[in-house]
């Protein structure tokens, strides 16, 4: 078994899908309380560690370590910092968060190390962020990927695009997994797992807000729903916001998969931004899920999704409970790695 280090770790979904696959999380670091409890709840055989990655000692991440190997690092440092012309400058708080991920790295010597970020990330200042990140592993000795992934193309119901860089110790060049799902089925590919495969079984709470812990009141009528539903007897983090009546009558108006563009004109501007009043689609994969912005909304239901639905659309298991309050419930879904695509990644790391 392969153990799993995660840095800014978050409710735990990067790692949470490696342990599908059989590895074993053995520390997660993050600031966010709200988020820790989670990880803590959902990976209860690792360690964890409150507190600002920079004040985080080699010290107390060894003596938690023990003698054990740790086989892959992995993570989403923020690298805003990275961008700084001339040499690196420590004293930068945006990218001392990104150091000490490559000081943890230098620290355990990992066989493998993965880096999460937004695709943008990629081009950003002249590509120079990413030119970054493959010197500062190079450097320690790594041969490093990266690519930029889309999660509905490999089951998950959302249209999430992220970039990861993979760095192996071995000078063997990782090799991305190659897609498992499109928009139309054929001989290699499955279809893609749209918003209403992924939810349309939990309850619409159209007449109620919902409660913290619910029955099932209707029978899976997806595969993704029962996949979703193994080892979970109830619904949790289930409950619905309550909006105004001007909102609701608002959401009425834009069909399933359209935007303020369907709006009548008097109500276009009422949110100006390019992903306002957007209802998810009914039968393709969601747009990528967001930290409770209230600008997405629910494909039928005239609401924002609730925690548990988005939860869904990122592959979050019901059996997957989030803790806090519901603002940070819904920051740690949309903030986090979807564990189907993770679980992708990790099988390709597994098997070499």
């Amino acid at each position: 078994m392969k153990n799993i280090v995660d840095l800014f770790c978050g409710c735990g979904g990067l790692s949470y899908g490696f342990e599908q696959e059989g590895f074993k999380t053995i520390l997660g670091i993050d600031h966010d309380k709200a988020a820790i409890d989670t990880f803590k709840l959902n990976h209860p055989n690792a360690e964890a560690i409150l507190g600002d990655i920079r004040e985080v000692s080699d010290e107390s991440v060894l003596n938690i370590i023990g003698g054990q190997t740790v086989d892959i690092v992995v993570g989403g440092p923020p690298c805003q910092g990275l961008s700084l012309s001339g040499p690196r400058k420590y004293e930068d708080p945006r990218n001392q968060l990104y150091l000490s991920f490559i000081r943890i790295v230098k620290l355990l010597k990992p066989k493998y190390v993965l880096i999460e970020n937004v695709p943008g990330m990629v081009s950003l200042f002249k590509g120079k962020i990413k030119d970054e990140i493959v010197k500062s592993l190079e450097e320690l000795g790594y041969t490093v990927n990266f690519e930029i992934l889309k999660a509905s193309n490999y089951g998950v119901p959302q249209n999430r695009r992220r970039v990861f860089f993979v760095g192996c110790l071995n000078k063997e060049v990782f090799e991305f997994p190659t897609i498992t799902h499109t928009e139309e089925v054929d001989l290699i590919h499955s279809k893609m797992v749209s918003t209403y495969d992924a939810i349309s079984d939990l309850p619409l709470l159209e007449d109620t807000l919902g409660e913290s812990i619910q029955n099932y009141n209707s029978e899976a009528s997806s595969d993704y729903q029962k996949k979703m539903r193994q080892g979970s007897e109830y619904i949790y983090n289930h409950v619905a916001a309550k909006h105004s009546q001007r909102v609701i009558d608002t959401i009425k108006l834009v069909p399933a998969g359209k935007n303020y563009k369907a709006l009548p004109e008097e109500l276009r501007n009422s949110r100006k931004f390019n992903v306002a009043w957007t209802r998810f689609p009914d039968h393709a994969p969601a747009p990528t899920i967001d930290t409770g912005h209230r600008h997405h909304f629910h494909y039928l239901a005239n609401r924002v999704p609730t925690v548990r639905e988005s939860a869904r659309l990122q592959s979050f298991p019901d059996s997957f409970i989030f803790t806090g309050n519901k603002t940070e419930q819904f920051r740690q879904v949309g903030n986090a790695v979807p564990p189907m695509l993770a679980a992708a990644i990790a099988r390709k790391i597994r098997d070499i």
